[in-house]
């Protein structure tokens, strides 16, 4: 088996892959000056362009929502995907071969094989399109007028018909010179030679970018010799079912917008919500909703996570309430607030807008509560409240849902429900909360194995906190600001002992943690920029740097201005020095504590000779 990819192999991924290009096969970029391009940014809704992309560097930035990275990361982010197969698709776009480590060394498939299936699927999507018209598709034609939707909402999520023949699909691509091997790890056609889907109405699963990585389709005809309702796409280079939600390519922007994401259970239930206007809904494809989704939509918001809302849409049955449980169980893996929204007449979303119109939809999202309330609500109904021996049972039952809050700020309120609930008072429910919390830190940490993959998702409340983003228009921070600009853009410009810098220098402790990688990486040997990013271990921390990559600078840099500048900074360590030695000067008694008081005034007259030197060096002197 294949281990990691050859770090050699990773760098010429980057070299050959211009971030230009690889970006402007999804934003529109236009010359900005200095060799910049920059466009609308895909990643949020805006209407001045602010995402900016500097080939030279190999970056882009986006001063609205603040995302940004290499030509990896941007693949990473708008296709949904993880490290390694950002890699594997940036590799099979360039035709390289991957070397891999710590394993036999053979590629994880052929070169150039994953760019084939997704044209062969966007091809298969476009015949199954022009298919829905045709005489056989009467059936399928007469389901979606069924279910209130016309030929215009059709067109708009690219539904199809796959033909009953079951080689109408194999011929026609065939005949585009699709090999008959690529159809069949594409998993559109079986190896006996027969078409995947047959006499089925087909829906196109597609990535954020809206590449058409597979599909799913409904039973038509009683006589269907495949049993399942709904048929997906197996398992292919692609289409991994954990890893696709359908509507993604349609909800990805509102999602970013409005923080908030709606879990439906089908199809025709996403359909219902966007054409209701509820146009952040998503289903996952023929498995449960599961971390990696989780992951997949926290990425999408670009506001601060805890503020982000998952609205899960459940039946109000027994099934509906195992759902609930269930995704309640890996409620830690969202980095968002999750809800449900149930409907009390049991309707899901397409058959509540067929019955009850746009309107309906809409207000059940609207009337979303908490999840945990909703699992904690019936956790108690399971116990006796009449018996003193009942209430405390379902107490310590549903004690370990308000310790899971992840929202501090919250618990006390949910302590009050929870008694109220329960008719106990709020001091035995506190008692029991805290045994869960206890409980809870207690427990050991699953094991991790260490994997190639890009850095790690941003931490939920309550784990270890990620760094803090600067704000680039502090006036106080500025001088620290510029100077780790230029030194990002132009190191070499700069003193072997970067002009006497020291972290100490640094107010913020982020810009002093960029500061400490840059110090411990060659700024002589290329890519400096880069391997900085490498050397965050914070994912905030590598977009501070991406920022500070592709800002524009002041003024043309030279290395009398590179030093002027260091000294500018380290002028400012010493005012606030002097400043802090004056007060402490100003808070001690000359008489009762003399020596204390002379040791403190030759310290300042020191600073002050420096102060007076560092002012020269700063303005050129």
């Amino acid at each position: 088996m294949a281990g990691l990819i050859h770090p050699e192999d990773l760098e010429t991924v980057r070299e050959r892959s211009r971030i230009d290009d690889v970006v402007s096969s999804f934003v529109m970029l236009k010359p900005a000056g200095g060799g910049a391009l920059v466009g609308l940014c895909p990643f949020h809704d805006e209407k001045t362009p602010s995402f900016r992309v500097t080939p030279s560097k190999g970056f882009y930035y986006c001063f609205g929502c603040g995302e940004g990275g290499d030509v990896i990361k941007f693949v990473q982010q708008i296709n949904n995907m993880g490290f390694t197969e950002a890699v594997e698709f940036l590799a099979d776009r360039v035709g390289l071969q991957l070397r891999y480590t710590d394993g036999d060394g053979g590629p994880r498939h052929e070169p150039g094989l994953r760019m084939r299936v997704l044209e062969a699927n966007q091809a298969a999507a476009e015949f199954f399109a022009a298919q829905l018209t045709s005489p056989d598709a009467l059936t399928g034609r007469v389901f979606l007028d069924g279910r209130g939707f016309t030929r215009e909402h059709a067109e708009h999520f690219g539904i199809g018909f796959a033909p009953r023949g079951g080689r109408e699909l194999l011929n026609h691509l065939t005949a585009k010179k699709f090999s008959r091997d690529d159809l069949v790890k594409a998993g559109l056609v079986r190896e006996s030679g027969w078409d995947f889907f047959q006499g089925r109405l087909v829906w196109p699963i597609r990535d954020a970018g809206r590449s058409t990585l597979g599909f799913g389709a409904r039973r038509l005809f009683d006589d269907d010799r495949m049993p399942a309702k709904y048929l997906n796409t197996p398992e292919t280079l692609v289409y991994k079912k954990s890893h696709v939600l359908y509507g993604l390519d349609l909800a990805r922007t509102h999602i970013g917008k409005k923080n908030q994401a709606v879990v439906v259970e089908g199809y025709t239930d996403v359909m219902a919500c966007h054409i209701a206007g509820v146009d952040t809904a998503v289903a996952s494809c023929g498995t449960a909703f599961g971390s990696d989704h989780s992951r997949m939509i926290s990425r999408l918001m670009t506001s601060d996570a805890l503020s982000g809302e998952v609205v899960f849409t459940f039946d109000g049955d027994a099934a509906g309430q195992a759902a609930a449980l269930k995704v309640f169980s890996s409620d830690a893996t969202f980095a968002a607030q999750t809800y449900v929204a149930i409907e009390p007449s049991g309707l899901d979303p397409c058959d509540l807008r067929i019955q009850e119109g746009d309107a309906a939809v809409r207000e059940l999202v609207a009337r979303r509560v908490p999840l945990y309330r909703y699992v904690m609500k019936n956790t108690l109904e399971k116990y006796d409240l009449d018996r003193a021996d009942g209430r405390l049972a379902a107490v310590r039952a549903a004690a370990p849902l308000v310790a899971s809050v992840r929202d501090r700020s919250l618990v006390s309120e949910y302590l009050r429900e929870l008694a109220g609930m329960a008719g106990m008072d709020t001091d035995t429910v506190r008692a029991e909360v805290q045994r869960a919390n206890n409980r809870k830190v207690a427990a050991p940490e699953p094991e991790r194995h260490l994997r190639q993959e890009a850095p790690a998702e941003p931490a939920a409340s309550g784990q270890v906190a990620m760094m803090d983003l600067p704000d680039p228009a502090d006036r106080r921070l500025a001088t620290e600001r510029g100077v780790l600009k230029v030194m990002m853009q132009h190191p070499t410009l700069f003193p072997e002992d970067w002009g006497g810098v020291t972290t100490e220098d640094f107010q913020h402790p982020s810009y002093r943690q960029v500061f400490e990688v840059m110090t411990s990486t060659d700024r002589r040997a290329g890519g400096f920029a880069q391997a900085v990013v490498d050397g965050m271990d914070d994912p905030v921390g590598q977009q501070l740097v991406v920022a500070l990559s592709v800002e524009p600078l002041l003024a043309e840099p030279t290395g009398a201005y590179a030093r002027e500048y260091a000294a500018r900074l380290r002028l400012a360590r010493v005012v606030r020095d002097i400043n802090d030695l004056k007060s402490r000067l100003q808070r001690t008694n000359p008489i009762d504590e003399q020596a204390s008081y002379n040791r403190m005034f030759a310290q300042l007259l020191e600073l002050e000779t420096r102060r007076r030197a560092l002012e020269q060096h700063a303005v050129g002197s």
